[in-house]
């Protein structure tokens, strides 16, 4: 299952033989049945977690009780809570397997060590904090920019797949509005 970690650093940065070597020392594989959880609000998010296969999902419950998604993690993606893991305080948030998933995990104390023997990955892992918060951003300006259903036309055009394989009420919580009014969305948009 690492084989698949070290095809993507190699996209970012030059990994030789010693770097794969301490990839294997430090990062673990982890199967998820769907529903399973990696850290829970109120706990210490423990880890930084790379999607090999599945689907996880970042969220919150709000003043309301209900959940409110504010990320997901497809293959090839790192999903975890960075105020929690780098101030060691409990999270707020919860990591859930949306579907069955193949997940590599590497703790904080482990990423340290990593980038200690292996400098190069420190840049790796810089750059996916990069695209990470910059995709927050733009979020952000879309959610500021943006009509709910211009949202969801928008969700939908750049990930068609997560139509297939998030439920369509995650979707939703994710675009901020409710499930019937995403399946208001929907069915106005078919007609076009």
């Amino acid at each position: 299952m690492l084989t698949d970690i070290i095809d993507h650093i190699r996209k970012y940065v030059k990994l030789d033989d010693n770097g794969i070597e301490a990839i294997y020392k430090y990062v673990k594989s982890l199967s998820l049945k769907r529903g399973e959880y990696l850290s829970e609000e109120g706990s210490v998010c423990k880890a930084y977690y790379f999607v090999n296969k599945g689907c996880l999902r970042m969220f919150y419950n709000n003043d309301k009780g209900l959940e409110q998604i504010v990320q997901f993690a497809i293959e090839d993606w790192w999903l975890t809570d960075y105020f929690s893991i780098s101030t060691q305080k409990v999270s707020e948030y919860n990591i859930q397997a949306v579907e069955n998933s193949e997940v590599l995990s590497i703790n904080y104390a482990s990423l340290i060590e990593l980038t200690n023997e292996v400098p190069l990955l420190e840049r790796y892992f810089r750059m996916m904090a990069e695209r990470g918060y910059a995709a927050s951003q733009f979020r952000l300006k879309l959610i500021f920019n943006l009509s709910k259903e211009d949202m969801y036309l928008h969700f939908n055009s750049l990930f068609p797949t997560f139509m297939q394989r998030i439920p369509l009420y995650m979707i939703a919580s994710y675009l901020g509005i409710t499930p019937e009014y995403l399946s208001e969305i929907r069915r106005k948009n078919a007609k076009l």
